[in-house]
């Protein structure tokens, strides 16, 4: 079935990929901004040499998703598909719940402000972690959208891989800077509850 309301599904799984691409490049412009200023008011970066891995492992899940189901031609699969969907709005929910609640001190990279106490609001009083449970959550699902299983399958564990090492140099980092485990370490990683 690749057919949703007349229109090939390949076409419209194309451009919402697109459009997902558009937001990342937006997210990228506020995160170089928010970075130059962190910098400029006396924060630090951190844990860099894993960075590039981060953003090769992005670019090229973008690139793999639409790939797989062109290439490989996987079709749309209604009720895997519109719940997918569903996942992905909902981890776009979250990611920018957690970006606006540290506002300018949100970046891709690992940077912490020495002396500052960690941020508390938000998802953060439920989580440690709530940004990389929306990035798992959408590594999973947004291949699924239109069944390409195999890009689900072998990028979420490359990202597990990865942010093995990243939230163990970030949380690392938090603690060094600012009391982070007192304020947050009762807190779960990852999952709620």
């Amino acid at each position: 079935m690749s057919e949703i309301l007349g229109f090939d599904s390949r076409h419209a799984y194309g451009a919402l990929m697109g459009l997902i691409v558009l937001e990342r490049l937006m997210e990228l412009v506020v995160a170089r901004r928010n970075l130059r200023q962190a910098l400029s008011q006396g924060a630090l970066e951190v844990g860099a040499s894993h960075y590039p891995w981060m953003v090769t492992l992005h670019t090229l899940f973008l690139l793999a998703c639409p790939l797989e189901v062109f290439l490989l031609g996987r079709p749309f699969r209604p009720v895997l598909g519109w719940a997918a969907l569903a996942i992905v709005v909902g981890t776009m929910g979250l990611r920018y719940w957690a970006v606006t609640t540290l506002g300018g001190r949100w970046t891709t990279r690992i940077v912490v402000w020495p002396g500052r106490p960690p941020v508390l609001g938000g998802p953060y009083r439920f989580l440690r972690h709530p940004n990389y449970l929306a990035v798992i959550l959408e590594i999973a699902a947004l291949p699924l959208v239109h069944g390409a299983w195999l890009t689900a399958l072998v990028f979420s564990v490359l990202n597990g891989l990865l942010l093995r090492v990243r939230i163990r140099e970030e949380e690392a980092a938090l603690e060094k800077a600012s009391p982070y485990f007192a304020a947050l370490g009762d807190k779960p990683r990852l999952i709620p509850g």
